[in-house]
């Protein structure tokens, strides 16, 4: 399977460089010019990893990378960055950030931090509660031991719900996870979602914690 990457750099040229290098060494590769592209690519697809520019319009790839990491994506991100500014390549890390390469880049080495992020990771992304686990890296989920399938949406709130176990996930949370902010949500949707948990999950996980949100207590 070739590995998928989502490409956010605005210098229009130096994109197109960096995506034809990465696709004649064998990596699927999505760009975006901005994070706001960025945000429905990530949302719509599954990536292996990101590889973000920092200075860009709208927000920094350090917002972009953060929002995500708040929402419960942990895909591997490398920024790709002319900053020599220490205290910046500082935040990028303490935000999620798996590696960095300073530009001018040179595209050899690209690849190798990619295939090293990527070996590093994979014995990471792993999640398991009960009989239920979830890969991170590939957005995948499994009962025991067999795949099951998921939206992109069931899987962030899987995903949410296993990192914040035993602990209250609010409706705030899920609505900051399942929608963007230009999407509308509703109480009925979560419900929905939630529903759709309880059977992959098992009902006696879920907690309703009535007009606040919901506790996943997986059993052993």
């Amino acid at each position: 399977m070739s590995i998928k990457i989502l490409l956010l750099e605005d210098d229009l040229l130096f994109c197109e460089s960096l995506e034809d290098f990465l696709e004649d060494e064998g990596f699927s590769v999505l760009s975006a010019h901005n994070p706001h592209h960025a945000l429905e690519l990530s949302f719509e697809n599954r990536f292996d990893i990101y590889l973000l520019d920092i200075n860009l319009p709208l927000m920094s790839g350090i917002e972009f990378l953060d929002s995500l990491r708040q929402s419960g994506d942990n895909t591997p991100a490398i920024f790709l960055t002319s900053y020599q500014d220490k205290e910046v390549m500082k935040e990028g890390f303490l935000k999620g950030c798996d590696d960095y390469l300073k530009k001018p880049l040179d595209l050899d080495e690209l690849k190798l931090r990619i295939l090293s992020v990527l070996k590093r990771v994979r014995g990471e992304q792993k999640q398991c509660a009960g009989d239920i686990c979830i890969d991170l890296q590939q957005k995948r989920l499994y009962k025991a031991g067999e795949e099951i399938e998921v939206s992109v949406r069931e899987f962030a709130l899987v995903a949410l719900f296993m990192h914040h176990k035993e602990k209250l996930v609010t409706k705030e949370m899920i609505y900051e996870t399942l929608w963007r902010s230009n999407e509308e949500g509703s109480d009925g949707a979560i419900r929905v979602y939630i529903n759709r948990l309880k059977k992959i999950l098992g009902k006696e996980c879920f907690a309703n914690i009535r007009g606040v949100g919901y506790r996943y207590e997986p059993k052993p």
